[in-house]
């Protein structure tokens, strides 16, 4: 009897996960995580790659493909790999971040699955431990939208990718040194365009035709400005939502934003700067790629194009200019905008203000007061053995206190599976923020100097802003979104700055379902890594 219950109940699993994922395709990927010597500014340093390569190499996917990726580590460090802006419906098992998985031990081998579920646009992945992003590591992720769903665009000649940010020449375990002993960085070294410095890299494009440009910004610690000599840049995509196209000739790109341009090759066939630049920053580092009309004799020339620095007024305006495109197709056919985001009332407020604290005489970083310090145990793990001891909900306020005292915490916040929340990032420091939430699209409803008051609600745009994953909070302002907590799981909110994520800027939603259902959560994977108080436990046998 014994034996036909379970039959039963693998014959029932194995309906149930056809059902969600059997009818769409699997890409199956291999990666050797190794170290190696990398020059991206001329100096020799010792880099993470992946298949030999930095940057690593891209994935694309086609909306709702399932992807099975076996990464071997054979760095000397424990290693995972984060999605950024994947949102892993039902499946927060797979986000690779030290609060829903063990980490990948040197030596060791970890097979994430996978799902694009929904989703389409401009993504990458990135290591997330132990402040590894700082040596590479990092990669593409493109989601094409599936043959028969309308794209707001004709078909570019080619679709390139570009990876851009600041480095720095010293190692990653010299810099988490640096920050484990309680200070923060120095300012970086210099820009990178897909892992090389100063015309390191070319992009070639045929005259008159038009070309898709993603540009994502895997820096550090600072935003940039993207811009192409003589050229403009049609905005088409923001991290999966297709937008109004309008025209730029340079774009502001925050720290972990990422964004689509149409650039059309109608100039003198010659090479053209392909310029990225640090904005608000007194002092401006700039690099360059090489834009190259396949039939030009002649090299790039004249002075490379200027941007905005440390001006903030442009930038805000910029930002609100972004506009979600209503009647365009996203991963699915319907409009974008039949989902009406602006009529539903949130049934809950969440504010969340940085600070830069010391603590014990050492530079750390806060939300709400807290300083998050990660867990001897995945949190997600954790919550499904029942685990106690590891966290507590409720360990971060869902408002700043008053005063500038702060704490360490492992900080996890909850809420309830279909709330409908506002949450808004107040910022009273002199640095511009920006702040990403694993597992969610959400909103940007609003942004604005001074303090947030209930009366700054009538300046939102309940229309057609634009749904992304990543935003960014200007110096002394505040920014305001609105999110459907439809994903239950354990979802990390943090700052895209590196080191203050690495020293306490970030905490954990627990968006929880008491249902107990596959409908509303995937179960643990069978191959889930194990660590921590969760040492010697099962998972599940099918």
């Amino acid at each position: 009897m014994g034996d036909s219950k379970l039959i039963l109940c693998c014959f029932i699993a194995c309906i149930l996960f056809l059902g969600v994922n059997g009818e769409n395709p699997y890409r199956y990927i291999t990666w050797k995580v190794t170290y190696g010597d990398i020059y991206p500014l001329g100096v020799k340093q010792q880099g993470i790659l992946i298949n030999g390569q930095f940057p690593g190499p891209h994935i694309d996917a086609v909306t709702n493909d399932n992807l099975i990726i076996s990464v071997y580590n054979y760095l000397n460090e424990p290693f995972l790999i984060s999605w950024n802006g994947v949102q892993q419906r039902r499946n927060s098992w797979q986000d690779g971040v030290s609060g829903t998985n063990c980490p990948i031990r040197p030596g060791k081998n970890f097979t994430y699955v996978l799902q694009v579920k929904d989703q389409i646009g401009s993504f990458y992945y990135f290591p997330s431990l132990l402040f590894h992003k700082a040596a590479g590591g990092y990669g593409a992720i493109r989601i094409w939208s599936r043959p028969k769903i309308p794209v707001p665009f004709p078909s570019p000649a080619g679709d390139f990718t570009v990876l851009a940010g600041d480095w720095y020449k010293r190692n990653h375990y010299v810099l988490r040194r640096l920050l484990d002993s309680g200070h923060n960085l120095p300012f970086p070294d210099g820009l990178l365009i897909n892992g090389r410095g100063w015309n390191g890299y070319t992009f070639t494009v045929d005259p008159g035709r038009t070309y898709r440009f993603r540009v994502s910004n895997v820096g550090l610690t600072t935003s940039i400005n993207f811009r192409i000599q003589g050229h403009k840049l049609k905005l088409i995509e923001v991290e999966g939502s297709h937008t109004l196209q309008n025209t730029y000739t340079s774009f502001d790109i925050h720290l972990g934003q990422s964004c689509s341009f149409l650039v059309t090759a109608d100039q003198i066939p010659q090479d053209y700067y392909v310029v990225a630049s640090t904005r608000f920053t007194r002092r401006v580092l700039t690099t360059t790629a090489v834009l190259h009309y396949s039939n030009s004799k002649r090299g790039v020339s004249g002075p490379v194009p200027g941007a905005p620095t440390i001006q903030i007024a442009p930038s805000v305006m910029q930002a609100r200019s972004i506009r979600w495109n209503l009647t365009a197709s996203g991963p699915r056919p319907n409009p974008q905008g039949s989902y009406h985001y602006g009529l539903i009332t949130p049934s809950r407020t969440i504010m969340l203000s940085n600070s830069a604290p010391y603590i014990n005489g050492k530079q750390r970083y806060a939300v709400n007061g807290v300083s998050y310090v990660p867990a001897d145990t995945p949190l997600k793990i954790a919550d499904y053995f029942k685990i106690p001891g590891v966290f507590n909900l409720g360990s971060i306020p869902n408002w700043p206190p008053s005063g500038n005292n702060a704490y360490f915490q492992t900080s996890v916040m909850a809420a309830n599976f279909r709330e409908y929340v506002e949450i808004v990032f107040q910022n009273w420091e002199d640095t511009v923020q920006s702040w990403h939430i694993d597992g969610y699209s959400f909103f940007v409803v609003g942004m604005n100097g001074g303090q947030w008051t209930p009366a700054s609600r009538s300046s939102y745009n309940l229309r057609d802003t634009v749904a992304r994953c990543t935003t960014q909070v200007y110096p002394r302002s505040w920014t305001a979104i609105y999110m459907a907590l439809d994903n239950v799981g354990m979802w990390n909110i943090r700052s895209e700055n590196w080191a203050r994520q690495y020293l306490g800027q970030q905490f954990y939603l627990r968006v929880y379902s008491p249902a107990n259902s596959w409908r509303d959560e995937l179960p643990i994977p069978k191959n889930a890594l194990l660590c921590g108080r969760a040492r010697g436990r099962h998972t599940r046998p099918f």
